[in-house]
């Protein structure tokens, strides 16, 4: 078949997938129409459920036996529904190549990488063996994985998941496709990891030419990343535009609320602006617009009928109202209700406030093992190896830092309520090594936790009434206390106390979330340790959380450890933050400081990976992209862990300097004399700006 200049590279039209319910047939994708043209990156986003990744799928008939697809699709005019799946087979890999979300899942784990890309290269191409092997060690190298004949032979489970990641996008670009097909590429990665994947994924699109389809909850990826946006709500594409348009002026109000939703890590903390509610099953679809129960703009002709997908010079709305908001460009805040949020104190003199917790040279180690019936000790994980901790009355702590960095063995030692291996731990004024184990019972109410996901910490065969009432039966409270402060707790967290009687799956995400906190919140403690709390939850449900988090601690003076990945996040909510690397604190003070003017070279490149929502400003900023991965814990290096990797010791030419960084460990030390910011390194950078940006 012959096509024009001006036929699109992929026509995506009426796309609808449905699959088998025990009720009848369930939608899942209702009416898609995308155009993607040759060299152009398509971002789409949304919700959890709002079809995203059933939509990327289905391009390539890679959908379960359960679905069924109607609708066309059509590539270079070829019509790919309803082709055979031996044609089909032919374009999968060559014309059309697919990132997955998950890449330990998506390589088979006995086979070897090399072997592994080698046979996506032979499976198209007429080449032997020896050519396809030097194939794969050319695209592990275009990906940067290094010294990549050795990793040819490596096992996936071999490598750290930001190598597997490289590792899968080498695959898919191994033939040089038209398209490539993102599903969550970055989902679960750490912040400078994630920088690496998609400087990778720009380098093969460039070396390729091929088009990219990127599927992502991260506005601020898609903001740096897409030339255009479609928003997907409830199976269907709601809003598209060119991605500097849809940022600057939203005209759809829920593409309006996903944006005002977002911490930034240009903000200033303050109450974000959460959408009301949770979608509708897929299964209860209500008549007219979907959006229309969480909308704060609806009006009677919104339920009569769903909006048609309309607009003007390539920016399409499906909403009765968008050329009003196109004409008001409102912010979210003039659109969505914002909550009040009791006032916070500011930061005021620290030396007043009570010490809540107190760390220095904290150490853990664990032995490294090996054999299977007789097993014997060959060396040591050193996971925490020197971290200072200081919180106070009042305050939230940020702990931040990659994975492997020591951040969850630090809080279990805290946790632990005993003698640390190696250091000192000073809780609520109590040393944590000479607590009585009744002592270590009654500090235990005081110190509660809040993990990552909810759904794991929760007995799913318990109510919920019971589950909030468990810490107050461990300390023994009246059972009149017990009845009374239930429902009182589900109030607190902004749930029905009437609920009380139903089961957690009963619940969405983020209404689970704040049942474990009414639970941690039950033996009024005085400090909260959250584990990555609202990592798991769609960007509405988090700012809804986060609020609630801020709530709770003007009303109640409490003192919060938060730990997370997103540095966002803790720009929003922390006061101070705590920079860790390799089981050091390597810098630490307020968190304007810290994130205004980092003076560690690894704080000024995670604070440089966290994308913005905002194309221009995105765009606009420096990228220090770290080599490789972090080194592995097993060794207790000398001098500077964080050297390996560190621009700033790569470009330094005096001998003796290079050195000390080799030699001699940084200690931690202040700014200027006076002040809380401190940092553990030889050559800090200068605090005179922003740091990390232009």
């Amino acid at each position: 078949m012959t096509t024009t200049v001006d036929t699109p590279l992929l026509a995506v039209r009426g796309l609808r997938v449905d699959f088998a319910g025990p009720a009848g047939p369930v939608p899942a994708v209702r009416g898609v129409d995308l155009t993607l043209r040759r060299g152009e990156t398509l971002g789409i986003v949304g919700e959890s459920g709002s079809g995203k990744s059933v939509t990327a799928l289905s391009v390539l008939g890679l959908l379960p036996r359960t679905a069924s697809l109607s609708g066309s699709v059509r590539l270079d005019g070829r019509e790919l529904v309803g082709l055979p799946g031996r044609e089909l087979a032919a374009i999968r890999g060559r014309r059309i190549a697919m990132v997955f979300q998950d890449p330990l899942s998506a390589f088979t784990p006995v086979y070897r990488i090399g072997d592994q890309i080698a046979e996506a290269v032979r499976i198209h191409q007429r080449v032997d063996k020896a050519a396809a092997r030097r194939r794969a060690a050319e695209l592990l190298d275009l990906v940067g994985i290094p010294a990549p004949g050795r990793a040819l032979d490596s096992f996936p489970h071999e490598f750290s998941g930001g190598m597997r990641q490289r590792a899968m996008i080498a695959m898919a670009v191994a033939n040089e496709p038209d398209i490539l097909l993102a599903d969550e590429p970055t989902t679960a990665l750490d912040v400078t990891i994630q920088a690496q994947v998609l400087d990778v994924l720009r380098t093969a699109q460039r070396e390729t030419g091929a088009a990219l389809v990127l599927v992502s909850h991260d506005l601020g990826v898609i903001a740096g990343t897409a030339d255009r946006v479609a928003v997907m709500y409830a199976g269907r594409v709601v809003e598209t535009a060119g991605v500097d348009e849809l940022f600057a002026a939203p005209h759809h109000p829920y593409s309006l609320g996903l944006i005002g939703a977002l911490p930034r890590l240009d903000g200033r903390g303050g109450p974000l602006v959460p959408i009301p509610g949770t979608p509708a099953p897929m299964a209860e679809l209500p008549p007219g617009c979907p959006f229309a129960a969480r909308c704060p703009l609806v009006e009677e002709r919104c339920t009569a009928a769903e909006p048609a997908l309309e607009g003007a010079a390539g920016h399409l709305s499906a909403c009765v109202r968008s050329a009003e908001l196109a004409e008001r460009r409102p912010a979210p805040a003039e659109v969505y209700p914002v909550p009040e949020l009791p006032p916070v104190a500011g930061p005021g003199d620290r030396s007043s406030r009570t010490p809540v917790l107190s760390v220095s040279g904290l150490g853990k180690t664990f032995p490294l093992l090996k054999g299977t019936v007789f097993k014997r000790k060959v060396g040591e994980v050193y996971a925490v190896d020197g971290v200072d901790l200081d919180l106070r009355e009042g305050e939230t702590l940020g702990l931040v830092g990659e994975s492997g960095s020591g951040k969850s063995t630090t809080l279990f030692e805290l946790l632990r309520l005993g003698a640390p291996e190696a250091g000192r731990i000073e809780l609520l004024g109590r040393d944590t090594a000479a607590l009585t184990r009744a002592e270590a019972h009654r500090l235990r109410a005081l110190v509660q936790i809040v993990f990552q996901d909810p759904m794991a910490s929760l007995d799913p065969r318990m109510p919920v009434g019971d589950i909030v009432a468990e810490p107050l039966l461990a300390q023994r409270a009246p059972r009149e206390e017990i009845a009374r402060r239930v429902p009182e707790l589900l109030r607190q967290v902004g749930l029905d106390p009437e609920h009380a009687v139903r089961y957690p799956h009963q619940f969405s995400g983020g209404q689970r979330q704040r049942v474990s906190i009414a639970r941690a919140l039950a033996v009024r403690p005085k400090l909260l340790v959250l584990d990555e709390p609202v990592s798991a939850l769609d960007v509405s449900i988090q700012a809804g959380v986060l609020n609630l988090l801020q709530s709770l601690k003007a009303e109640l003076g409490l003192s919060y450890l938060f730990v997370s990945h997103d540095l966002s996040v803790i720009r929003h909510l922390a006061d101070r933050v705590s920079v860790m690397y390799l089981g050091r604190t390597v810098e630490q003070g307020e968190v304007s400081a810290v994130f205004d003017r980092p003076r560690h070279p690894y704080t000024r490149a995670l604070l440089s990976a966290v994308p913005l929502p905002d194309p221009a400003a995105e765009r606009a900023r420096d990228r220090i992209l770290l080599a490789g991965d972090p080194p592995p814990p097993t060794e207790r290096r000398t001098g500077c862990v964080f050297r390996t990797r560190c621009p700033r010791y790569a470009g330094l030419t005096s001998p003796a300097d290079r050195t000390r960084c080799e030699q001699e460990r940084p200690a931690l030390s202040d700014d200027a004399p006076g002040t809380d910011h401190q940092a553990a390194c030889h050559h800090p950078e200068p605090t005179t700006g922003a740091g990390h940006r232009r």
